[in-house]
């Protein structure tokens, strides 16, 4: 209620929208460019359109309810529900219709200015009793006399009348200065005492009426009184103003205060006449019972009331008070009780306003506004009188001439600073307190800018010029021949861009020329390094920014030696560090435009994780999307930048670059670039695939089955994938010709399961995918062309021949039948279709083998592997039942395999090293022909057929031992070779006898002679024996061997090493007891003679042939042998 009375004021509402419209205009010059308002004009035309669109909507429910009442008249009088004519009916003006009779009447009487000039009073309480002081208020409403409107204010013990009283708020700012309660309860005659109960109907009366008015009022309570007719009495006013917060003590001393003028006036009175008597009686009443007064009143003191109750006035009722003039009333000095003005009553008692006091507030504000302003206009003042003494005393030291060129660098540096300041207030606005109508932003830029530029002219431009210019003619004065033109080429190039952006302002760019004049003119002179390097860059950049801003600071440029530069660079300029740098940004600005490509991006919905897994990604620039639709217009752009580069760097606009750096050539070495990591990045992709390693023959089974089949193979996914990223930046006829084939492909896709164009390429690419996408090409079915077709057929067949050994009832048993099969050297479907991947895989290249491996050779040597670990286990077993145990009986504990007197039997050694007929050899020939074979004295595994398996190391070294030591000793079957001996002679030794199964060499220190010898020799006593004779001892015994292994035994007693001059000989020394050496040479027929049979020593036969704890690593290349592992987490 407060709020709605507060906003229906005369100042409230204007004052609410004022705000609201000042609100809205700051919101608009704020956050008008948002919505495309950015000037003056638009900003003020869209806050007419928002006001008008408010007002619209603040009035559209009073629209809506006259367009209700409109139709439905209209619809009621074609209902004939009402007479068209409705002037018969009795109109009752409304209650606004008698203000704005009020408002017009007082303004032709008083002026515009009327409602400062008069008083207004509210009057309530009975009709009748209002009667007996203002006859005619009731029935006129209003009333008006000497500067007084007396309003009528109803009755208190009826309802209020809400149209009179909304229609008063708008008679004046204040609608009433006060309110009247005429009653006659205090009286003792006139009519019965107040009750409290009828003075708190009066209290809430009051309040209401207030509350309606939107103010709160003092409260006049008017007391009529008994008394004669006193016609012709002078009346005078009886009654007393109260003060603020007054209680019923206070009441009463006021009272009490009244009886001496009462006594006084009465007296007079009654002396001019006695019927006069009002004064003295109701003073005698206030003697004798001034309580009966008091107490009612005090009802209306009470504190939670909050009634101004301002004064009480004591009169008789009017006589002769009737006017024959409506609204007029005859007012005499009894109203002289009530204050003219309001401002004659204590504060606390004056009208106030219900509510919020907005013109209070609004007074507030503008004084504080004011006060702000004022400060504001003060700081400011102060504040743009501080910037400018500053930037004069900035000024000062750049424009003196005697100063170093350090100290004026470092002034116009401070200068610098202060016009970025200014500048950048200008465009984003000055800070508080340098505004307030004080600003001096835009004046003092405009005129130190001049200020600045004379001086930077001076210190910046003219100085770079010159470096620029001597470097240049430095570069011009080169010898034609020399070589350092070309080194200098690149920074010359440098150095005339930089001193053309001096000259040509539109091509400036002021980081690079900061950064690269700072690299060109690193030391200036009469300026310290550290200064310089510190401050150049700030100083050089302000001033490239500035003059791109103010063309008129440009240079004036020596042309002829701009011409002679530009020929010389363009016969020298090399392109490859600009290439470079031209293709990083081109690259720069496609990067982030496109998704990197994963594996699973390339084989779309198959599952490819169960074949293939990599961590690599493929870079989404190098993609054929980004190829088309950012990288070919990025290159273009590059091109038109170079171009533009090319065009006022080393040309004119009339002279033409040679090709090596025009923008044609850069264009073809941008694309070869491009197009080399393109290739790049799609074979490391490729070569860092890897399969998923199969644990059981049932998984290879399966990821066959995947591979080969052509509607959901990864692969074929991932090979069409290849086809498509193959011909990025293929020619136009070749690509329409590639689409056309590719749909006649799917129109035929049950006959052609790889679902792709013809791969020949004539694209860029065509040498890094030719040899990928040649294997697609299915239409040349010649039995030399390798194709993808062939392969996954191939693979099915090995997946079936899988299937059917799964299925059977022993498969451990097929799986060593087929096993078997290969190891004897017979071929089969498996070991084909993994010779046709190797060697699909062969024919993809060297840059191909990390792919060519993953796809073509490992799914087959993984399904090789899971057939050959069971048959390595069998052929284990049968090495060590048909070979080793056989071996360990016969010669386990004998000589020369342990160090015992027993031998062991030559004839059974020479059965089992026999090279043809032999024990040994003849497993390995029926077992292992296909994977292993005899390379001359050697055994060699097969490195296509041993893959998937890993030979015992221990197991090829000693059968190649054994295999050398036959080719050797058992050259005929049997164990027999010849050899000869020289002796030697030694200091103190006078003969040597040497006897090996009965062949003797005696040595009497005679020439030495060969003697041949043969082992094992046909006697009855083998053995071997070696004695000495000394010269100061007769014949000793060295050793005594008996045997057939008797010179081998007396062999390894022997220090042994090659015989110098001697072919196939070796030097045999035999340290005698007493310290002698007894020498002997021995030459060979083949080898190492019987030297070799000492391998024998400590010979063990290995119990297997393969290894069975590394068959889950290929056995391939070492670079090759982790390729096929298990992702990890």
């Amino acid at each position: 209620m407060n709020k709605l009375a507060c906003l229906s004021g005369r100042f409230g509402r204007p004052g609410i929208v004022f705000i609201g419209v000042a609100a809205l205009w700051w919101l608009i010059t704020r956050y008008g460019a948002f919505l495309g308002a950015e000037t003056r004009r638009d900003q003020i035309l869209l806050l007419i359109l928002l006001s008008l669109g408010l007002l619209f909507v603040c009035y559209l429910p009073v629209m809506k309810k006259y367009v209700q009442e409109l139709t439905y008249r209209r619809r009621a009088r074609k209902e004939q529900r009402l007479p068209d004519d409705e002037e018969r009916l009795a109109q009752t003006p409304p209650r606004y219709v008698t203000v704005q009779d009020i408002r017009h009447t007082l303004r032709r009487q008083y002026g515009r200015f009327w409602g400062r000039k008069i008083r207004i009073l509210l009057i309530t309480g009975t009709a009748s009793e209002v009667e007996l002081l203002t006859p005619g208020l009731t029935e006129q409403f209003w009333q008006e006399e000497q500067g007084t409107l007396l309003l009528w204010g109803g009755e208190p013990s009826q309802p209020e009348n809400a149209d009179w009283l909304a229609a008063l708020r708008r008679l004046r700012y204040r609608p009433a200065d006060g309110i009247v309660w005429v009653t006659s309860g205090l009286s003792e005659t006139l009519s019965a005492p107040l009750t409290e109960d009828a003075l708190d109907r009066v209290s809430r009366a009051v309040s209401s009426c207030c509350e309606r008015l939107g103010w709160r009022l003092p409260l006049y309570v008017w007391s009529l009184q008994e008394s004669p007719d006193e016609r012709g009495r002078i009346t005078q006013p009886v009654g007393c103003l109260l003060p603020a917060e007054c209680s019923s003590d206070k009441l009463k001393a006021q009272l009490q205060a009244m009886l001496p003028g009462l006594v006084a006036q009465g007296i007079q009175q009654i002396c001019c006449a006695p019927r006069y008597y009002f004064l003295l009686s109701l003073a005698e009443r206030f003697r004798r019972n001034i309580d009966a007064v008091v107490e009612p009143l005090s009802v209306l003191l009470r504190p939670y009331r909050q009634l101004l109750l301002a004064g009480i006035v004591f009169s008789p009722a009017t006589v002769g008070g009737e006017r024959s003039v409506r609204h007029r009333w005859r007012m005499d000095n009894r109203w002289e009780a009530l204050p003219e003005t309001v401002q004659q009553l204590p504060v606390r008692l004056q009208p106030s306003r219900t509510g919020h006091n907005w013109r209070r507030s609004l007074a507030v504000m503008a004084a504080i506004l004011m006060m702000a302003q004022g400060t504001g206009m003060v700081v400011s003042f102060l504040a743009n009188r501080s910037l400018v003494a500053e930037v004069q005393e900035q000024i000062r030291p750049a424009q003196n001439q005697q100063l170093s060129p350090a100290e004026r660098l470092q002034a116009l540096l401070n200068l610098q600073k202060s016009l970025a300041r200014l500048q950048y207030r200008e465009e984003h606005g000055a800070p508080w307190y340098l505004r307030a109508g004080m600003n001096q932003n835009a004046d003092l830029l405009a005129v130190v800018m001049p200020l600045y530029a004379q001086n930077a002219h001076l210190l910046l431009r003219d100085a770079a010029a010159a470096h620029l210019e001597q470097q240049l003619r430095t570069f011009i004065r080169l010898p034609p021949d020399s070589p350092q033109r070309g080194k200098m080429a690149k920074a010359a190039y440098d150095q005339l861009r930089l001193y053309l952006m001096l000259a040509q302002p539109q091509h400036m760019e002021p980081a690079w020329f900061s950064r690269t004049l700072m690299r060109e003119w690193p030391q200036r002179d009469g300026v310290s390094a550290v200064f310089w390097q510190a401050n150049g860059p700030t100083l050089l950049a302000y001033y490239a920014s500035g003059i791109i801003t103010h063309p008129q600071w440009k240079l004036t440029a020596d042309e002829e030696l701009v011409s002679q530069s530009r020929t010389l660079l363009l016969r020298h300029l090399g392109t490859q560090n600009s290439d470079a740098m031209l293709y990083q940004k081109m690259l720069a600005r496609v990067a982030h435009q496109f998704a990197d490509m994963r594996l699973t991006d390339m084989t779309g919905d198959t599952d490819v994780s169960r074949l293939f897994f990599t961590d690599e990604v493929v870079p989404g620039m190098f993609t054929r999307q980004a190829w088309e639709e950012a990288v070919l217009p990025s290159i273009d752009t590059v091109i038109n930048e170079r171009r533009e580069e090319m065009d006022w760097v080393l040309t004119d606009g009339r002279q033409k670059a040679p090709s090596p750096v025009s923008p044609e050539a850069l264009r073809q070495r941008l694309t070869t670039r491009y197009f080399a990591d393109f290739g790049n990045a799609w074979l490391n992709f490729l070569n860092s695939l890897h399969l998923r390693k199969a644990q059981m023959l049932s998984d290879v089974t399966e990821q066959l089955t995947l591979m080969a089949d052509v509607r959901q193979s990864p692969l074929v996914a991932l090979m069409n994938t290849l086809a498509v990223q193959g011909r990025t930046g293929q020619p136009r006829e070749a690509v329409t010709d590639s689409l056309v084939k590719s749909a006649r492909n799917l129109l035929s896709q049950e006959k052609q399961p790889v679902a792709v164009p013809e791969s020949r390429l004539h694209g860029p690419l065509a040498t890094t995918f030719g040899p990928v996408l040649a294997l697609m090409d299915n239409q040349n079915n010649s039995a030399d062309m390798l194709n993808l077709q062939t392969y996954l057929t191939r693979v099915t067949q090995v997946r079936l021949r899988l299937q059917q050994i799964a299925g059977s009832s022993d498969p451990q048993a097929m799986m060593q039948m087929l096993a078997q099969t290969v190891l004897q050297g017979k071929s089969v479907d498996l070991t084909d279709t993994r010779d046709y991947g190797s060697l699909t895989a062969a024919g993809l290249g060297q840059e191909w083998y990390g792919f060519g491996q993953t796809v073509f050779v490992r799914p087959m040597e993984q399904a090789w592997q899971q057939v050959l670990t069971p048959a390595a286990e069998s052929l284990n077993a049968r090495w060590r039942t048909a070979v080793v145990d056989g071996w360990n009986n016969a010669f386990s504990g004998r000589y020369p395999f342990k160090n015992v007197s027993s031998d062991a039997s030559l004839p059974l050694l020479a059965k089992y090293l026999n090279t043809d007929t032999g024990r040994i050899a003849r497993f390995l020939q029926n077992n292992l022909s296909g994977v292993l074979h005899r390379e001359g004295s050697r055994w060699v595994p097969d490195t296509i057929n041993t893959r998937g398996l890993t030979f015992n190391p221990a197991f090829l070294k000693a059968i190649n031992t054994l295999s050398e030591i036959a080719d050797v000793a058992f050259t005929t079957g049997n164990a027999g070779l010849h050899f000869e001996l020289r002796p030697g002679t030694a200091a103190g030794v006078m003969q040597t006898t040497l006897i090996t199964d009965n062949q003797k060499l005696i040595y009497v220190n005679q020439m030495p002679v060969w003697k041949r010898f043969t082992w094992p020799a046909d006697t009855e006593a083998p053995g071997a024996s070696l004695s000495w004779v000394s010269t100061q001892a007769g014949t000793r015994q060295y050793a005594d061997l008996p045997g057939s292994w008797g010179l081998i035994r007396l062999l390894e007693m022997a220090r042994r090493k090659a015989a110098p001059g001697v072919a196939s000989g070796w030097s045999l020394s035999w340290q005698a007891q007493d310290g002698r050496m007894l020498n002997y040479t021995l030459r060979t027929e083949a080898g190492e003679g019987p030297l070799v049979l000492l391998k024998l020593r400590n010979f063990v036969l290995p119990e297997t042939v393969f290894e069975l704890s590394g068959t889950s690593a290929f056995t391939g290349n070492d670079e090759d042998a982790g390729d096929t592992v298990e992702e990890t987490d």
